[in-house]
């Protein structure tokens, strides 16, 4: 949802994402049965990649909480919250849902 100065690989390959599956999602449409597709955009997630980010800094607690101090909720999101969402996207309570984009970044880009 955002570029970054170090990551131009990788944020090109969350932007394909988002692109695809809204293509997924509207030749899914298309098909009987309907194929559903969403996208689900976290930002900074508890786990390996984020203590690989912060391991490569002079300081990595400091650099963990200058990165959670960017987050608006004040922290980084749980694995289980990123799964949470994508449970409710499995379910029938999302069925009239596809195409969307689902950011999961604890307010970071509602700035």
């Amino acid at each position: 949802m955002v570029g970054g100065h170090n990551l131009a690989a990788y944020n090109a390959s969350k932007g394909g994402v988002r692109l695809l599956s809204k293509s997924v999602a509207l030749h899914g449409a298309r098909l009987d049965p309907k194929v559903r597709c969403n996208s689900v955009h976290p930002a900074f997630i508890e786990g390996p990649m984020v203590d690989d980010m912060v391991a490569g800094t002079r300081n990595p607690d400091d650099a963990r909480t200058r990165m959670a101090r960017d987050i608006p909720l004040g922290r980084f999101g749980l694995p289980t919250e990123v799964a949470e969402m994508c449970v409710y996207l499995l379910s029938d309570e999302a069925a009239f849902v596809t195409g969307a984009e689902f950011v999961i970044d604890g307010g970071l880009t509602a700035r």
